[in-house]
């Protein structure tokens, strides 16, 4: 594709782009901050573009009028958690458990703030990638030491801006300046004797905050060094116990609107298959019929209240570490099996989304962004049957944006990202934009759902269909809420 008409490459230099948009009036400028991506993520995403032609849709409307190691402190005031049973159940619930916290860590990228300590490339020893420490709670500087050639005396500084620096344990005659304050020196005439007391400096941050930054300098004669300190407030992890069976692992999520017979054939066909799986539908149909099966449940929402809605009553109602996403109208076929899924996403702890294929369909797409200047936003466009890379030690799976509208879901990575309620009658792509370095996402083959046939419904197609105002106001939506310029579906 040339760079002319790769819409990307040219988001900031399109003349008749910027032409309408200066005729179009003010612009809007409100930053979102960009959520990173983990390391894992950063390493499997591919350079490059090979577009495929799409309609572009301009989006700039008018605008009008550490965890304590105190256990004594830990357990004598809270209440014992472990529950009063046999010791055989106890011993297999502890296993989960144990395994459950393991993927949780490498879920949070436990692992990627491993302490790297600079080598003597100056005389300046420090900790290269910082360190972590809670907030207003005082903490051991790691890795501080001078690596100087032998000289008759030796003087550092060291200063942060969001905190204090103290040395532990000083003994009279040692030379500190600046003791509980942002600047700290530290002289001696005995390099030993210095890095003692670079051993014990400590930070205390004075400011509140679950998550800032600060920025350490350590200076010696000429030679200054930086590095960051993350001031994070810890959490609390939040583990699904998955039990022993696919019953306790996954809840079967649907939502429904004026499509009972189509609903009734989907929850017939899950039943041949899961007889005691949870199914939870989302349904704002004009007038509800009651569904009274067992391990059903049944949510009544107001009336047209859309698609997204419903995707977020159904599933946050979700009790189970995963929820299985399908459309009313799907089928459970022979091959439909949700312990595969279940599998692929147990081994691949880092996964947050799983998609399968609809009919065969095996639908996936790649999302290309770049961000924006302040004033006009950035450009997104989406690029169908493109991938990142296959996902490691699974040769049938891809490392994808998006997926077809039958997929795994991690059930708290996806209540963090959410699905937008503004969006009632079309929506799917939406999700993924907003989940964009938040969700990692793959597409396997071979994990299928069968789709019914189409059965003409006028007033189901009346409120399904999108008008002309609505699309407008969508666009504007995009505008504002992902502060685009441009969009590309």
């Amino acid at each position: 594709m040339t760079e002319r008409s790769n819409p990307i490459m040219s988001c900031n230099h399109h003349l008749l782009l910027k032409i309408f948009l200066s005729l179009l009036g003010a612009a809007l400028a409100i930053c979102f901050i960009q959520l990173g991506a983990l390391d894992f993520m950063k390493t499997l995403i591919e350079s490059g573009y090979s577009g495929t032609s799409h309609h572009a849709i301009f989006v700039k409307p008018k605008l009008g009028p550490i965890l304590s190691t105190n256990r004594s402190s830990c357990f004598s005031n809270g209440i014992f958690t472990r529950p009063s049973i046999s010791e055989k159940l106890l011993k297999d619930i502890m296993k989960r458990r144990a395994e459950e916290y393991r993927q949780h860590q490498l879920r949070m990228g436990a692992n990627l703030n491993r302490l790297i300590i600079a080598p003597a490339n100056s005389p300046l020893q420090y900790p290269i990638t910082g360190f972590t420490v809670s907030p207003m709670q005082k903490s051991l500087i790691p890795g501080l030491a001078l690596q100087a050639q032998k000289g008759e005396a030796y003087k550092v500084s060291l200063s942060v801006n969001k905190g204090v620096l103290s040395v532990e344990d000083l003994l009279d005659g040692d030379q500190v300046e600046g003791q509980g304050r942002s600047n700290l020196t530290i002289s001696s005439s005995n390099l030993t004797q210095l890095n003692d007391l670079l051993s014990r400096v400590t930070y205390t941050s004075t400011i509140y905050h679950i998550k800032t930054s600060d920025l350490f300098h350590f200076t010696f004669e000429d030679h200054e060094v930086m590095f960051p300190i993350t001031i994070r407030r810890q959490t609390i992890p939040v583990l699904y116990d998955p039990g022993n069976d696919v019953n306790s692992q996954v809840t079967i999520v649907t939502k429904t609107f004026l499509r009972y017979e189509e609903l009734n054939v989907l929850i017939k066909s899950i039943r041949m298959f899961y007889p005691r799986i949870k199914i939870i539908i989302a349904d704002d149909s004009l007038k509800p019929e009651p569904i009274t099966e067992k391990n059903i449940e049944h949510y009544i929402m107001p009336p047209t209240q859309g698609w997204f809605a419903g995707r977020n009553l159904a599933i946050s109602q979700v009790t189970t570490k995963y929820f299985l996403w399908v459309d009313d109208d799907f089928v459970f076929l022979n091959g439909t099996r949700i312990e595969s899924f279940v599998e692929i996403m147990e081994a691949v702890p880092e996964l947050d989304i799983l998609g399968g294929a609809v009919s065969g369909n095996q639908f996936y797409f790649k999302l290309k962004y770049e961000e924006g200047d302040e004033e006009e936003g950035g450009c997104l466009t989406r690029v169908k049957k493109e991938f990142h890379q296959p996902l490691p030690n699974f040769e049938d799976c891809i490392l994808v944006d998006g997926v077809v509208n039958y997929f795994l879901g991690r059930t708290d990575a996806v209540r963090r990202v959410g699905f937008d309620p503004f969006l009632k009658r079309v929506g799917h792509s939406e999700f993924f934009m907003d989940g964009l370095g938040q969700l990692l996402v793959a597409s396997c083959k071979g994990l299928s759902i069968g789709h019914q046939k189409h059965r003409p419904h006028g007033k189901y197609a009346y409120f399904r269909t999108q008008k002309k105002a609505d699309g407008k106001r969508k666009v504007y939506h995009h505008f504002f809420k992902n502060y685009l310029k441009y969009l590309q579906f």
